[in-house]
């Protein structure tokens, strides 16, 4: 069956998704189209085909352990000089998307991997592109604001064409289930209360 590319990922919700990819466009990242807007709870990796069902078993078993929690976006930041990207930055749901994605990547599931920077949850608007371009993303999103209630997250698989498509969609599970959230007045992932 071969190997695959996958990703897991937080699906910015519309209007939302689409008016920051159309703006990743405009600043000139030829990715823009064949990323669908999101947070990154496990990056590019490589998996055989065939572990494909214990993956995604494995991700519903973490979807089922958590429940809804709010997200928010506001401004920008940029990893440069250290790499090339400008994001919108996560100012609420970073600690629930800290918990989901230590869970996605644990040693006891088929997504293992270690990653190349420390995590840090974010939407990329620009990546690789000309400095101008990248200062030009930075600014005019400067003043962005989104919010919403995050209720699932996704698996998708890279194409030969380099587009991403979902593969499938786990929602939380609903009530009485482990909160991706920390409980009030933290902010620590590791906090008793996130342990299933």
């Amino acid at each position: 069956m071969g190997t695959v590319t996958l990703g897991v990922s937080i699906a910015v919700p519309e209007p939302y998704g689409s008016l920051l990819q159309e703006r990743r466009a405009s600043f000139g990242d030829p990715a823009a189209h064949g990323i669908p807007t999101h947070v990154t709870l496990l990056p590019p990796t490589e998996a055989e085909a065939a572990d494909l069902p214990a993956i995604e078993e494995h991700l519903s078993r973490i979807a089922t352990a958590g429940r809804p929690f709010p997200m928010r976006l506001s401004g920008t930041g940029t990893f440069r000089p250290l790499s090339p990207v400008v994001y919108v930055q996560v100012v609420e749901g970073a600690s629930a998307c800290s918990w989901l994605q230590k869970r996605v990547r644990d040693a006891s599931g088929p997504l293992v991997r270690e990653l190349q920077f420390p995590y840090h949850p974010h939407v990329t608007v620009a990546h690789g592109i000309a400095e101008e371009a990248m200062d030009r993303a930075y600014e005019e999103l400067s003043t962005y604001e989104a919010a919403w209630t995050c209720g699932s997250f996704a698996l998708y698989e890279q194409g030969a064409d380099s587009v991403w498509r979902k593969i499938d969609e786990f929602p939380f599970g609903a009530g009485g289930g482990t909160p991706a959230v920390p409980a009030q007045g933290g902010s620590s992932v590791d906090q008793p209360s996130l342990r299933p």
